[in-house]
């Protein structure tokens, strides 16, 4: 006789769950004991097991549907019974389908794609608004083409110093190679994105949303204008660049980040403005591909959110390129003057001219609010930054907000944390996001990164600490890969030796540093780190040495 498989109650709290997988079709033979289905209830998720034998004759909750506890999700019986009578009323599915929550993600990039993709997994129905391209500012002129770009140069550079390991060469730079590969690149893996959300069965409207009111967006594309409605809404908009109030910044020879990635020649000088990540990512790169470089920063140092000892030893790096460093310096005016450009800079009163094929402005971001329309919604912001919780949440019930829009930390690792929280929780869960396992990187040649608390922040805040530090001079991968300049720090309480922080300049530093993110996660100590073995011979190693250090037993070191 045909029975009703109902969804279990995985937990006391359990009241519904989502349906994310099954293992069966309709007509296969199920035995006792089989795995019939995964489901996914708030933060956990588990597999439900046949109790029944027979022919699985009718699936009623289909992959991305929710059922409560108690609900009939299947029908188990005979071949060829008739199980008619079992099946839930028409009108009963017709309200089902209704109920089906609609997910709107205004922004394509790193956070909304992300977000859509999770949200859909949920069983929502999603649109991404999207009016350039998917993957936003960081894969399409941010992150990736930027690191495709130091990759070359740091091919480049190793060519041209490799007669210490027997390599001689003279290398000849094909700048416009270099682009073409960057776009190859760029494209690979936007179509990878728009592949994935295809597989995921999010649509896509190429076009730019703004807010008719709180369940209601209006998109512009190329054919015109409509309206659509849904139930929540994610706005993942991202940044645009910050502009500056110098006279002459508008002059021809004035580019962007955007322009420095899409140059057709390599420039035989340039003025950085500004010595935050993108600029001394910037320098790194041109000052390798043979650029005379000089960076101008009104503050006392480079990246100012690293502790001084790290950012040392990326200085000396730039400046052995030739880049030329000028800290607390202003600059007063660009002037045009045809072919090139002229920055006058000011420091301690005393003014000085640089001349210069191009001028890379990289004074910062600011959240791409503008054109939302957040107002109609009765979105809270302050200075265009989205006011959010720690849930995603804006102020309106039905609209969260990830990302640069948000004015946090701008990083394209942030804005997919984020977005998956904001996904989960817009389909009815409870999802936290968490900052402190946030890692910072700096693709300069060595690498920096950082996560948790940096000693500078650790005195700041009056933290009782102990710091291990690991020159990698003593590491024998970094040794091999001439490497051997930086440097591991472990940041650990002094009296119960929990992970506060790592630091790390050296090879692969921007890989290493999620051991030391994933140490904080778990609230690990540095005995933690100690007690895992780590491959020889890796760079990795030091992060362990610097572990032992912060015990005061160090064996390498």
């Amino acid at each position: 006789m045909a029975k009703l498989l109902t969804l279990p109650k995985l937990s006391v709290v359990m009241k519904e769950g989502t349906v994310i997988n099954w293992y069966f079709k309709e007509g296969d033979l199920i035995k006792n004991g089989d795995i019939l289905y995964d489901v996914e209830a708030g933060k956990m998720g588990g597999s439900a097991e046949s109790e029944e034998e027979g022919i699985l004759l009718k699936i009623l909750v289909n992959v991305g549907d929710k059922a409560k506890c108690g609900q009939a999700v299947a029908i188990i019986g005979e071949e060829r019974e008739d199980f008619t009578e079992l099946i839930p009323k028409e009108e009963e599915q017709e309200e089902k389908e209704k109920k089906r929550t609609t997910v709107t993600v205004i922004g394509g990039g790193p956070g909304g794609y992300v977000a859509a993709i999770r949200a859909a997994q949920l069983g929502a129905e999603v649109t991404v608004i999207e009016k350039s391209h998917v993957g936003g500012t960081c894969l399409n002129e941010g992150c990736i083409p930027t690191k495709a770009l130091l990759h070359s140069a740091e091919v480049y550079e190793n060519a041209k110093n490799g007669a210490d390991i027997g390599i001689i060469a003279q290398p000849v730079l094909d700048f416009t190679k270099v682009m073409e590969r960057k776009n190859a690149v760029v494209k690979r893996l936007v179509d990878g994105i728009h592949a994935l959300l295809k597989a995921n069965g999010v649509n896509i409207i190429e076009g730019e949303g703004s807010f008719v009111d709180r369940t209601t967006v209006k998109v512009k594309t190329a054919y015109g204008e409509r309206e659509i409605v849904s139930d929540k809404y994610i706005i993942a908009t991202g940044s645009v660049p910050s502009t500056v109030p110098i006279k002459g910044i508008d002059s021809p020879q004035c580019i962007d980040s955007t322009g420095a990635l899409s140059l057709e020649k390599c420039p035989e000088s340039m003025v950085v403005i500004g010595g935050g990540v993108i600029g001394v990512e910037m320098a790194t790169a041109y000052s390798s591909f043979g650029t005379k470089v000089t960076i101008v920063e009104m503050l006392p140092r480079l990246l100012m959110n690293m502790d001084e000892d790290m950012t040392a030893v990326a200085v000396k790096a730039i400046e052995k390129n030739g880049a030329e460093i000028m800290t607390s310096t202003k600059v007063v005016s660009v002037d045009n003057m045809g072919k090139k450009a002229v920055v006058t800079v000011e420091k301690d009163g005393v003014k000085e001219q640089i001349e210069a094929e191009k001028v890379l402005v990289c004074i910062g971001r600011i959240p791409n609010t503008d054109s939302l329309n957040l107002e109609a919604a009765g979105i809270e912001c302050e200075r265009r930054a989205i006011k959010v919780n720690d849930y995603m949440e804006t102020n309106v019930r039905n609209i969260y907000a990830i990302g640069d829009c948000t004015g946090g930390t701008m990083l394209a690792h942030v804005a997919s944390a984020q977005g998956e929280k904001a996904a989960e929780n817009a389909m009815g869960n409870d999802s936290r996001y968490d900052s402190k396992t946030n890692p910072s990187c700096v693709y300069t040649n060595p690498e920096m990164a950082s996560v948790g608390y940096t000693e500078e922040q650790a005195k700041k805040e009056g933290i009782s600490y102990t710091a291990g530090v690991f020159s990698l001079g003593g590491n024998g991968k970094s040794v091999i890969m001439n490497g051997d300049e930086g440097f591991v720090k472990i940041i650990a309480h002094s009296r119960s030796k929990k992970v506060l922080g790592m630091q790390i300049v050296g090879p692969r530093a921007t890989d290493m540093i999620a051991e030391g993110a994933l140490a904080l996660s778990v609230n690990a100590g540095i005995e933690d780190i100690i007690n895992t073995i780590h491959a020889h011979p890796t760079v990795s190693e030091a992060v362990r040495e610097a572990a032992l250090a912060a015990d005061g037993r160090a064996i390498h070191g």
